[in-house]
């Protein structure tokens, strides 16, 4: 949804803030992020950008860091659009393979195992409207083909079903990775890739448009101070410089909780720094004796990226027999354990998605691949594949 910002935030009342509708009493905590403004210059530019993007009916592709807003960018696209049908929001990355052929495309009675009835997957609920899909790069490829058809066909067919239900449904995709590498990389279709990039929106993280920070946490505080049933609080200078000079790992998301927290701890109604729970751990800081010698003009020892390209020099000199398995596997291997064996710390800390890093595991004998999957199974939770409709 669209808004203004309220007269106390000490902002002209013409820039816009998207937020998200508000959740149902008693739901789950969202992880997302709640408000999106355009007061920096480049997020006016952005703006501008997608008010023109949701005019068409083409499909749009939303790149963005974690907790930048892109499910915010996608239902404005959709209010702007005049599409009369639900916006249906859905994550990728949350449904296990074998859940998610069913919850996408839907399926027939008797289809898999505990399929007891029929049920209209998540292109048929958004039906007239539009279809988000959070998190695009983690749909498997197997999955990818069945959505190309789709999107060249524009309709879907049950699983269990020979007959195709004709869609009229607009696709805006999000990620968080370059799908342009992950394409080069084979693990996302280059035909999928670019059917979806027919309107790209590139969405800067937040330390790149520093002119939303102070607004975002003005609006942040507005809205605290009223669920807290506190008087409005203010920023003194010494925190709006602090909020300034933060990285914003976290982006948007971490905003709020910072805010949020500092209206719990602050006095007298005035948020200083020490109120504020950043974490300058998370900035990234060159170490300052490499600082030192490089305005020294001392010669530099060699980085890690330049010792690993000489390591690899050397084997290739040396002719050695299944080098890129040998590589990929230590890779992995390294990864995995320096993860402790969590396959999403693992994925992020080397850029592949999740459903990714599970193919590379199990190809180098890291994963256990069961010899027996049940085809599809519908636990209690994923009861409506179109809960997040609006």
């Amino acid at each position: 949804m669209s808004s203004r910002l309220p007269a106390s935030s000490g902002l002209l009342s013409t820039h816009r803030v998207l937020t998200l509708p508000e959740s149902p009493a008693g739901g789950a905590p969202t992880i997302r992020a709640k408000a999106l403004l355009f007061h920096d210059p480049r997020s006016a530019q952005l703006l501008d950008h997608v008010d023109r993007v949701a005019r068409s009916d083409a499909s749009v592709l939303v790149v963005g860091e974690t907790g930048t807003g892109k499910e915010l960018i996608a239902r404005h696209i959709h209010a702007e659009s005049g599409r009369r049908g639900p916006f249906v929001a859905v994550n990728c990355g949350a449904f296990s393979e074998s859940l998610i052929d069913a919850e996408l495309f839907g399926h027939e009675a008797g289809a898999f195992t505990g399929a007891t009835q029929a049920r209209a997957g998540w292109f048929e609920a958004a039906q007239g409207g539009t279809l988000f899909l959070d998190e695009i790069g983690d749909l498997p490829q197997s999955l990818q083909v069945k959505l190309l058809r789709v999107l060249q066909e524009r309709q879907v067919v049950r699983l269990g079903s020979r007959k195709p239900i004709a869609l009229d449904v607009r696709l805006v995709a999000a990620t968080n990775i370059d799908l342009a590498r992950a394409v080069r990389a084979q693990h996302f279709r280059a035909d999928l890739y670019y059917r979806l990039n027919v309107a790209a929106v590139d969405l800067p993280p937040l330390r790149e448009r520093p002119g939303d920070i102070l607004p975002l946490a003005e609006h942040f505080m507005d809205l605290y101070a009223q669920r807290l049933g506190q008087p409005p609080a203010r920023l003194s200078t010494a925190a709006r410089h602090a909020l300034l000079s933060y990285a914003w790992p976290g982006n948007i998301r971490e905003l709020e909780n910072v805010v949020h927290f500092a209206l719990i701890v602050a006095r007298l109604g005035v948020v200083e720094p020490c109120d504020l729970k950043l974490v300058p751990a998370l900035l990234p800081q060159p170490p300052v004796a490499s600082t030192v010698a490089v305005a020294a003009g001392t010669p530099q020892p060699p980085s890690a990226s330049s010792s690993l390209q000489a390591v690899l020099h050397g084997l290739l000199a040396q002719g050695a027999p299944g080098l890129y398995q040998t590589v990929e596997a230590a890779l992995v291997r390294s990864a995995f354990e320096q993860a402790h064996e969590n396959q999403v710390q693992a994925a992020r800390l080397l850029g592949v998605t999740r459903n990714t890093l599970r193919t590379l595991l199990k190809r180098h004998g890291l994963l256990a691949d069961p010899a027996h999957h049940p085809t599809h199974s519908l636990p209690p939770h994923a009861e409506s594949p179109w809960r997040y409709a609006q």
